[in-house]
Parts: structure tokens; sequence; C-alpha cells
């Protein structure tokens, strides 16, 4: 078995979603944190990161020659290339195309709230009113997002069924974030008691305290901000939510400040 190695972020959901699959397979691998990640900036980022992928995302996977940018791309290739590690994905195609719809709503969807959240509570693009009224539209779009997935769980204990799986890595960073915020599943609901039961699990249980860990240093990346060190980027789905959340003018004030960037090319 070759060497993987991973570049990622500790609070990155997409990064989580790969080291939980890994070490669900119990697939060795190393991971480090790119110097300057996410900060869009080449004169920070470490070269030999910006070497990998044109977009400057984490997480990107480095199999010898191979490397591989985009969650989704990284955990195919993981399930491709180790069927016999644990294989996370259905057996039957129904299965399969669920997990996919499922982690598409994740990635898109939901992952767009959490990082609306993100720039309001730790980047604070936003206060009094404005801050008030994205809040509370984040609240209601993830109690949608939850019943949606409520309703995708069922009555089982995961989402493939008897067993952690594929659609269940991509939740829980989702999840988890959400909880960060105070926009978690309500306690007594079967999602509540699905991410309790996903956060006990070894391979996930690393991922959480890797993210509270990391947690920590939001200080620091709120002061980069304001040195304009780092733009955040406003990628499709991130967009859409700020726009139709009521955020235009935090788009037009950061392209007014050079703070926010979108997705390559530039």
């Amino acid at each position: 078995m070759s060497d993987l190695f991973l570049w990622d972020h500790p609070v990155s959901p997409f990064s989580q979603k790969v080291r939980i699959a890994l070490r669900e397979k119990n697939i060795p691998f190393k991971f480090s944190t790119p110097k300057g990640g996410g900060s869009g900036n080449l004169d920070l980022l470490d070269p030999d990161f910006v070497k990998q992928t044109q977009r400057l995302e984490v997480p990107v996977l480095v199999d010898g020659d191979v490397k591989i940018f985009e969650s989704t791309i990284i955990l195919e290739y993981i399930e491709d290339k180790y069927p016999d590690e644990v294989p996370l994905r259905a057996a039957d195609a129904a299965g399969r195309a669920k997990a996919r719809i499922i982690e598409d709503v994740c990635d898109s969807q939901y992952e767009a709230i959490d990082w609306g959240m993100g720039e309001i509570a730790t980047f604070k693009r936003a206060d009094g009113d404005l801050a008030m009224i994205l809040k509370e539209n984040a609240k209601r779009q993830a109690r949608q997002i939850q019943a949606w997935l409520t309703e995708q769980l069922g009555g089982a204990d995961w989402f493939g069924g008897d067993r952690f799986g594929y659609a269940d890595v991509c939740v829980w960073p989702f999840i988890n974030r959400s909880t960060s915020y105070g926009l978690e599943p309500e306690i007594g609901t079967p999602l509540r008691a699905w991410y309790e039961r996903a956060t006990e699990k070894p391979s996930v249980d690393s991922v959480f305290e890797e993210f509270e860990a990391g947690v920590k240093d939001v200080a620091a990346a709120y002061d980069a901000l304001q040195k304009g060190l780092i733009k955040r980027e406003y990628r499709d789905h991130r967009l859409e939510w700020m726009i139709k959340s009521g955020g235009v003018d935090i788009v037009k004030e950061g392209l007014k400040k050079d703070n926010i960037r979108f997705q390559w090319p530039s």
C-alpha cells in the first residue's frame, strides 16, 4: 500500500470527509495544513501546495504521481483503489445514488449555510439588524435541510442502513459545523441521535478533536482578513447564499475592499 499524503485543514468539512473515510477504511496516510491555506494569497501559500492544484483549495490527495482535488473525487478514488478495505459505498446502485444525492446537498446548499455563519460569527462581515437577518435565514434554511436529512435517514441507524457508510462520512462534517454555530439538530430527534452516535466512532471522534483544536485559531484568521493578508472565497453556492439571504451589500463591500475572491480561473 503506497503512502498517501493529504493537504487539508482541520476546520474544512471537505477535508474532514476524507480523513474520516481514510481512517474508517484503516488506510495509513500523512496530512498537513499548507502554510497560508485558505488565504488565496500566493505570497503566503506553501509553494509545494500551489504546485498540486490551481484551485488553491483543500483537500488535495497526493498518491505518488497522482494528484487529486475535490473531496468527492478523492472519496471515489479511495473507494476505487481500496475496495476491500472496509467498503463505504452501498452494494446496490440505488443505495449509491442515494449517497451521492445526500453528499451533493451537503457539499452545496448545506456547506453554504455553515460558511455564511462563519462570515458573520468569525469574520464579522455584518452586525446589528443585518447580522440578525442573516442568522435567522441560516437557522431557517438549516432546519429545512436537517428535516430533509431526517427523511433520508428514516428509521435506520445510518444513512446507508445498518452500517456506517459513505453518506454518513459526507453528512457528519456539516452537522458538526452547524452545531458549533448553535444550529444543531434538536435534542430527541433521530438526526441528533445519529450525530451523537457517529461522533462516538473512533474515525469521527479523532476528526472532531482536530476540529476543536482548529477552531481555536479563528481570532488569527479574523486579524489576517483585516490586514489584507487573506481573501475569503465566495464561490458558487456560497455567493448564492449570501445574496439570497440578504447579504448582497456584504459582497459589494468585499469587492470594494478586495478581501473576497472567486474560484480559479481568476
